[in-house]
């Protein structure tokens, strides 16, 4: 057959196509082969498709023909371990970074949560990872290591220019081992802050029974993707588990994937009912629930009264910075919880933020709202005269025990807490205790109270009240004999400073008399001035004049009765008996001198009448400090220990733990264990003798 010009051409080609593939087949023979053994392959299935993980049991390894069929398992996005993980978990709670997630976990179940770092910015996680080299490593070992990155670029650089060396197998590998690397340091490693609170239990079904408080929750943690659903059914070996202390858990780490998360609620409802309420929060940057009760507690007993206690925080700032300590000034930081020690409501969430707010007895806040029984607010008054918080509560009950709770929290300027610490740090709790008001044992030199005492408890006569918050005797807030019948706190303040300030006039007038302008060489003294005076004398005047009450009933050896003549607010009288004993431990055998039958002012006993009741006996250093102080012309002098009237006006201050054996300003139940003002407390003890020494010489008894 003739073939025309255009057929021609297409047999060429067709023939040319044709020797192409033979000779393709015949070079790729292998790959070929392999491709048509996959053409029977069961087709790639979409995890969105099924319901349930994938059975590979119905196709083993054998039946695909060849070892190299492996390759194919881990690399295809749709078979990859962590996709198909992350679909065991599709009821699972996201957390969010820093921010908050409530809810219910019932008993003997377990709640479970992930954290995503793709939720993270490229940024984030950048400096996470050298934040991380810097954990590990030192700055000599980042140098080697970058000398060594340095040379191994030459190398490879040489042996891209010569064309030597290079074989298809190290170049395979030396770019995986780089992809690799680069993987590690674009993914980056996180350290990350998880912390949970309870914020309810369980509630027993007899509570008159059940003592104890329900079991705590267990944390679970995984970074596995072989554990993707944590908790006490799970292998042990991938992952962490911790039981909560007192309703709070922390935990830290560092991670390069996702983070599985589990809760676990035991099972008691035999014996209690409800489930629990948590708090659970995931960060980057710190805890944002946290409790520290190794530390000395931040919080400072002060005094207290029958009905309140007023308690303050250390100083917040030793800045001498005026804008600073007014910016301190200007927002108060903590909280304060309340709780009666018999009371077990708070059993099982003393160090959960939240828990303290569902729970305790007195909060400052409950669920962000100010309660009317605490009033809190900042002042300089105390050690260093530096901004501190104080607080003082209301409505609480005579002659208890309770614990005092300080908290923090942090939020943002528009109030947000979704911040570090937004959740709240809770720090140790401190035990103070309100007076009794009550007559316990009519021994004086008695200081148990037993059966016998008992018999002998009287009605209740409170008349000791707090009074803070003073304009001229700034430094003074505690307990000073009152008469619910004079009237309320306020106007007790009124009537003691009112009387200070009115004896200060006289003072000053006395003190104008002194020549404290004249040149140094001409002054009174070389070593002190009439600033110094002015100062002593407020201190010591302050200390004298608004006496620290305590209750008649209390037996401590330092505290002096008074007005042990005068009917108590409500009429009754101290009987015969008990002024005997009074008599024979403080008198002559058979009379009390003026010391105990009247106050140490005549203007207490005669406007607010308050009867019987112990006064903390100011501190001896104040009387010697205002002679050293102020000029002699002035006539001031102190009696000596020994000496006639010193045990009734004075009582020298020595080291106790936590007990206010005398009176001066800013004066605080502090605990020896306190760290922060062991220190100032040796130190101040140190001065104090060596002053009253030199006292002693000045006055001529060296």
């Amino acid at each position: 057959m003739h073939l025309g010009p255009l057929h021609s051409r297409l047999a060429a080609s067709f023939i040319a196509v044709s020797l192409l593939v033979v000779f393709h087949i015949t070079l790729f023979s292998l790959d070929c082969a392999l491709a048509a053994e996959l053409e029977d392959a069961p087709p790639i299935l979409l995890l969105d498709d099924v319901d349930s993980d994938l059975d590979v049991s119905q196709g083993s390894v054998s039946d695909l023909g060849s070892p190299l069929d492996q390759m194919y398992e881990p690399e295809f996005a749709a078979f990859d371990r962590s996709i198909i993980g992350r679909d065991q978990v599709r009821d699972t709670n996201t957390l969010i970074n820093n921010e908050a997630f409530q809810l219910n976990v019932r008993q003997g179940d377990t709640e479970r949560f992930v954290f995503k770092l793709s939720q993270l910015s490229e940024r984030e996680l950048q400096v996470a990872s050298l934040e991380l080299r810097d954990e590990e490593h030192t700055w000599e070992d980042q140098d080697e290591d970058e000398d060594e990155a340095k040379e191994d670029e030459k190398e490879e650089d040489n042996d891209d220019l010569s064309g030597k060396g290079l074989d298809r197998d190290s170049v395979d590998l030396n770019l995986a081992s780089a992809e690799q690397k680069l993987g590690k340091r674009q993914q980056g490693a996180r350290r990350l802050f998880l912390s949970a609170n309870t914020c309810l239990q369980p509630q027993a079904f007899n509570a008159t029974k059940t003592t104890q408080p329900p079991p705590q929750l267990t944390l679970y943690v995984s970074t596995s993707t072989d554990n993707v659903e944590p908790g006490p059914g799970a292998d042990s070996n991938s992952q962490v588990s911790m039981v909560f202390n007192e309703g709070a858990i922390m935990y830290n780490f560092t991670t390069t994937t996702d983070v599985y998360v589990g809760v676990h609620a035991p099972n008691v409802a035999e014996i209690f009912d409800k489930p629990y309420n948590i708090k659970i929060a995931i960060s980057t940057d710190g805890y944002y629930y946290s409790y520290n009760v190794d530390d000395d507690a931040d919080l400072i007993w002060v005094d207290s009264d029958s009905q309140g206690a007023l308690l303050i925080t250390h100083n917040l700032t030793d800045s001498n910075d005026e804008k600073e300590q007014q910016r301190i000034m200007n927002t108060p930081p903590y909280v304060m919880f309340a709780q009666d020690k018999s009371d077990p409501s708070i059993n099982g969430v003393k160090y959960s933020f939240c828990g303290l707010e569902q729970n305790a007895q007195i909060a400052t806040t409950k669920d962000g709202k100010y309660s009317n029984m605490v009033q809190t607010g900042m002042t300089k008054r105390g050690q260093g005269n530096f901004p501190k918080q104080q607080f003082f509560f209301s409505g609480l009950k005579p002659s208890t025990s309770y614990l005092g709770i300080l908290a923090k929290t942090n939020v943002t300027d528009t109030g947000s807490p979704n911040v570090v610490g937004g959740g709240g740090h809770v720090f140790k709790a401190t035990n103070f205790q309100t007076k009794s008001g009550k007559l316990l044992s009519r021994n004086p030199g008695s200081s148990q109270v037993g059966t016998k005492a008992q018999e002998l408890i009287q009605a209740d006569h409170g008349n000791c009240n707090i009074v803070l918050n003073l304009t001229f005797c700034d430094q003074v807030a505690y307990s000073v004999p009152s008469n619910p019948n004079f009237g309320n706190a306020s106007v007790l303040a009124k009537f003691y400073d009112d009387y200070a300030a009115e004896a200060y006039g006289y003072f000053k007038k006395a003190l104008a008399q002194v020549a404290c302008e004249a040149p140094v060489t001409q002054r009174y003294s070389l070593t002190r001035n009439c600033s110094d005076c002015e100062a002593a004398y407020k201190d010591w005047l302050c200390s004298v004049t608004i006496p620290r009450c305590e209750d008649f009933s209390n037996n401590a050896s330092y505290l002096h009765p008074r007005a042990m003549s005068q009917p108590f607010p409500d009429g009754e009288r101290l009987d015969n008996v008990t002024m005997s004993l009074y008599a024979e431990n403080y008198g002559d055998g058979k009379v009390l001198g003026k010391a105990f039958l009247q106050s140490r002012s005549s203007r207490i006993d005669e406007f607010i009448k308050p009867g019987p009741y112990k006064e903390v006996l100011p501190c001896d250093y104040l009387c010697y400090r205002l002679v050293q102080s102020c000029p002699s012309s002035m006539g001031f002098g102190c009696p000596l220990p020994g000496q006639k009237g010193f045990n009734s006006s004075y009582y020298i201050k020595n080291e106790t733990n936590g007990e206010v054996v005398c009176n001066y300003p800013g004066s605080a139940h502090i605990f020896s264990g306190s760290s922060k003002d062991a220190v100032s407390v040796g130190l101040t003890i140190v001065v104090l003798v060596l002053w009253r020494c030199w006292s002693f010489c000045e006055l001529g008894r060296c």
